[in-house]
């Protein structure tokens, strides 16, 4: 997780945890003079259209006031969905035994992407099993990781 995106999380959180929102995490892509500033929540029941738009109004607010962004973005308040990009050794262990594609910032095993099963969580790492190979894999590589949707 980037330093911008911790400054975010603590800016945010109190306001998403007021509204009766859980901050499922935050993707902050910087994109020269305009970012994008993307923010998942999550609730018991799941997330609607409504409570997007009313997390919307109050983290705009929230991001007019404070400033945390020099230049122009676009903030996006979504849903994490049925392939939710996971963010925190914690989230990952609520869906062991589900299929995980993971992204890693650099080569691993001579390749960065994987998808396969989520066996474990040991220390700081994930336990993945790709047809008949484990792999065991740092957390600190993981660039970006999804939930695979299972037919």
């Amino acid at each position: 997780m980037s330093s911008r995106t911790k400054e975010l999380g603590n800016l945010l959180e109190p306001a998403i945890n007021a509204l009766g929102y859980s901050l499922w995490g935050i993707e902050y892509v910087p994109q020269g003079k305009h970012s994008l500033v993307r923010v998942y929540l999550d609730k018991e029941g799941g997330i609607g259209i409504e409570d997007c738009a009313q997390a919307s109004r109050q983290i705009s607010s929230i991001l007019d006031v404070e400033d945390p962004i020099s230049g122009e973005y676009t903030l996006e308040v979504s849903s994490p969905g049925l392939d939710r990009v996971l963010f925190s050794l914690d989230q990952y262990k609520e869906y062991l035994g589900r299929h995980v594609r993971i992204r890693l910032r650099e080569n691993f095993e001579n390749r960065r992407k994987f998808t396969g099963q989520l066996k474990a969580i040991v220390d700081e790492e994930l336990v993945l099993i790709i047809g008949d190979e484990e792999y065991t894999i740092p957390f600190e590589l993981i660039e970006k990781a999804n939930l695979e949707i299972q037919a």
